[in-house]
């Protein structure tokens, strides 16, 4: 009777962890960096959406910094290290530099909302999910940006020639046209931009305008330029295929059909509240704005030839460069 009513209580507890495991909620873990702002709101709301949509089966586990360095997010997905992370393309462009495409200076004045179609039909393109495909991982949703423009606390430009010697800290595609004006390209960590302004290590910083609020570079600039136009950097949200492959049916379709709404609050709240705090924010600190005439965004566009150029050259012993700038540049075009 004793060995009966132990086998019973063994029973009940071995039932009561299989219903409690299989009553466990599915978790990933996401790396970001720094803290919660305009950059990281769509990853907010998919964490949301999804919750929602499964009743809290499946969560998203925010980490700003705690799981990884931000240059190492797509080492860390490619060992499943975590199961989605965000980083940007220009920390390492030899790991992924398909994607690259997408910062080349276009010389176009783009929507933010037409940045994210152009982003995502470029994420389709069979070259750029091979490449990612080397690091585990498959592009899950842009970061889109505006344009990045310039913040300086030099004197207020007067000409294109003006550039010659100023030390911009900027990404490769911009630079590689201001740098044909003698613009020289300087870097400094992100956290480090105001101060490096202000102790005069660098003069200038060009930015999306969430990352100017961020940096508060405005606080010790002159001049600010409206209409650069020579692009904007890629950081886009990333997941590890095989977590990816593993979700339950119900879990994916929850996780990839957020992906539009959380793109349209991310550009909602980007242009409705990140992008005039900035223009309220340099017009209340004095900057001038300095906005290119037709002749010298034609001068810009002509420069910027050789940098789309180059860029097609160095990587078409990868793959079909022209091809996939063909692609991007059309969808840039339309």
């Amino acid at each position: 009777m004793q060995k009966i009513k132990k086998a019973a209580v063994l029973s009940a507890l071995i039932a009561s962890f299989t219903a409690g495991e299989a009553m466990a909620a599915t978790e990933w873990n996401v790396s970001l960096w720094g803290k919660r702002r305009a950059f990281t709101e769509h990853v907010e709301k998919l964490a949301e959406l999804v919750d929602k949509k499964t009743n809290g089966d499946f969560k998203l586990n925010i980490s700003y910094g705690g799981l990884s360095k931000s240059k190492e997010n797509l080492d860390g997905i490619s060992i499943g290290a975590f199961e989605m992370a965000q980083f940007c393309s220009f920390y390492h462009k030899a790991k992924n530099p398909s994607i690259t495409v997408t910062e080349l200076p276009f010389s176009r004045n783009v929507s933010l909302s037409r940045i994210t179609e152009i982003y995502q039909e470029v994420f389709k393109h069979p070259i750029l999910v091979k490449d990612m495909a080397r690091w585990n991982s498959t592009l899950l949703m842009p970061s889109p940006m505006p344009q990045y423009n310039i913040v300086s606390k030099t004197d207020a430009l007067n000409s294109l020639e003006d550039f010659k010697g100023l030390r911009i800290r900027g990404p490769g595609g911009i630079m590689g046209v201001l740098g044909q004006l003698g613009a020289i390209k300087t870097g400094v960590p992100f956290s480090e931009v105001r101060q490096s302004m202000d102790s005069g290590v660098i003069d200038a910083a060009s930015f999306a305008p969430h990352a100017h609020l961020a940096t508060k570079s405005y606080t010790v600039g002159k001049w600010a330029t409206t209409n650069l136009n020579l692009g904007t950097a890629n950081c886009p949200v990333v997941v590890n295929t095989d977590a990816l492959n593993s979700l339950k049916p119900a879990h994916k379709k929850a996780l990839l059909g957020s992906v539009d709404e959380s793109l349209a609050y991310y550009v909602a709240n980007y242009d409705n509240n990140t992008t005039g705090k900035y223009q309220k924010a340099i017009e209340e600190a004095g900057l001038k704005q300095i906005t290119f005439n037709e002749a010298q965004t034609a001068k810009l566009d002509e420069l910027s030839v050789s940098v789309r150029k180059n860029w097609i050259d160095e990587n078409s012993k990868n793959f079909d460069a022209q091809a996939l700038y063909s692609f991007t540049e059309a969808l840039f075009k339309k």
